[in-house]
């Protein structure tokens, strides 16, 4: 088979690549080993979010109590109809945006497992039976990252779950051992705490949330605490055994004392790598890095010059709209030598604990590292009148404005609603907009995304003494 683009992968970047490339109609091929979709619509974003607003929903109505004349009962979980649930959705979207999409833009996807030969070509093992052998002129690694354990000792003996497998439960546990407090451990151990496992989360650094700012870290660690999620920050795993059924772990704390904390499971989310084994990159002379990642240029080219790689197997940040965003920039550079990049700077993020946590930009101590004399402000949420109305001022904005011009370098929520709130920081960021700028721009009132506006604005007044819809 010859084509003009052979695609190794079928997630948010190959796809992306692929609708591209019949968007100019050059001819497309994909070879997919496992599930079409990748891992955002099959194991990722899709499913865990699905997850987590069933469990936000529990949680709200058990904790109705908070609005006048509002009661709830505390009813049983009914978490196989959760699970059919998730994955009938997930089924859904599938059929419609990924094997539905390739059939209306005509590419095939090819069942089995690729890896690179000689030419260079593609050669794919069908799971029917049979090779398929493809050439073409250029090529996309698009592969994705897999959940990664650290070496602990008993780790294989355990049967521990990751991100993954945990939401293929049969039934829920009674108790869980969250391994790693960054963003996929804290939706996970929040989202089976408000389903009613008892959950504590370990942490290696000394703090959960350990890439954001501390007064976000310290303020979720609070949320977590009222909801009776224990913490162990700034300890590690020495060792974990099972014991009558229990996983049994040793969680060593940075003055080297040992404590033994028992769960009926453990969950270990303390990141992803590249998935590249079986792939015979090497073959072709393909550059791996010290993590497995694909080495590429600015332009997501490999070090073969046919050859490019995008989305999580390269090592930039693992977001589905990055994978996507590079998808299209392959195909722009390969075929039409644009050369294009892109710039990350104002890249957001989001992690959809309840409040949740959103950013873009650089951190306090990003910007004192890169030279910059800045400063900051927090707006706790009980100054926000959309917090004050939806009876929940848990959270805060906090702004890191460079000093003298104001222009804003980083934004940082906890908050309802961040993500959306954050969008708005997204284009002040890359419209390099002061802080005064941005607390003088016309902004909807009982929104959270007022609180953005109002952080800017305690740059030059104290929002304290504002009535509440004063702007």
């Amino acid at each position: 088979m010859k084509v003009d683009l052979a695609i190794v992968g079928s997630g948010g970047a190959a796809f992306a690549a692929a609708i591209a490339a019949r968007r100019q109609d050059y001819s497309v091929v994909m070879a997919e080993g496992g599930t079409v979709g990748g891992t955002c619509v099959n194991t990722g974003c899709v499913p865990s979010k699905a997850l987590l607003a069933a469990a936000e929903a529990r949680h709200v109505a058990l904790s109705a109590e908070k609005f006048p004349g509002i009661r709830a009962s505390a009813d049983e979980v009914a978490f196989t109809e959760l699970i059919a649930g998730k994955a009938g959705l997930v089924a859904d979207m599938q059929a419609e945006k990924y094997t539905g999409l390739a059939a209306e833009y005509g590419w095939d996807i090819l069942s089995g497992q690729a890896r690179f030969v000689d030419g260079p070509a593609l050669e794919v093992e069908l799971h029917d039976g049979g090779t398929e052998r493809v050439v073409a002129e250029h090529y996309l690694v698009a592969t994705g990252s897999a959940p990664w354990a650290p070496p602990v000792d008993g780790f294989d003996e355990v049967n521990y779950l990751t991100s993954t497998t945990a939401m293929e439960l049969k039934a829920l546990p009674e108790s869980m051992l969250v391994v790693g407090g960054n963003y996929v451990g804290l939706e996970q151990a929040q989202l089976f705490a408000r389903l009613g496992v008892r959950v504590e989360v370990v942490e290696m650094l000394d703090r959960l949330a350990p890439a954001e700012e501390p007064e976000i870290s310290d303020a979720l660690a609070q949320v977590f605490a009222d909801e009776g999620i224990g913490m162990y920050t700034g300890a590690t795993l020495s060792r974990v055994r099972r014991d009558n059924g229990q996983v049994v772990a040793e969680v060593r704390s940075s003055d080297g004392q040992v404590r033994e904390v028992r769960a009926d499971e453990v969950l270990v989310a303390t990141g992803r790598k590249p998935v590249t084994a079986g792939l015979g990159l090497d073959t072709v002379g393909v550059q791996l890095g010290d993590r497995g990642e694909v080495v590429v240029d600015d332009g997501l080219r490999t070090s073969h010059p046919r050859i490019w790689a995008a989305g999580d197997v390269t090592g930039h940040p693992q977001f589905v709209y990055v994978a996507g965003a590079h998808g299209a920039v392959v195909v722009d550079n390969a075929f039409g030598d644009a050369r294009r990049t892109l710039d990350y700077h104002h890249l957001p993020r989001v992690t959809f604990t309840s409040p949740s946590i959103a950013a873009a930009g650089l951190t306090d101590a990003q910007a004192n590292e890169q030279g910059y004399d800045c400063e900051c402000r927090v707006l706790p949420l009980e100054h926000v009148p959309r917090a004050l109305v939806n009876r929940d001022t848990r959270g805060l904005v906090k702004l890191v404005a460079e000093r003298g011009s104001g222009r804003l370098l980083g934004a940082h929520a906890l908050a309802d609603g961040a993500g959306d709130v954050i969008a708005t920081a997204v284009y002040a960021l890359h419209n390099r907009m002061t802080v005064q700028e941005m607390g003088e721009l016309w902004c909807p009132y009982l929104t959270m995304a007022e609180a953005l506006k109002l952080a800017a604005q305690t740059f030059t007044r104290d929002v304290s003494k504002l009535s509440c819809c004063a702007s």
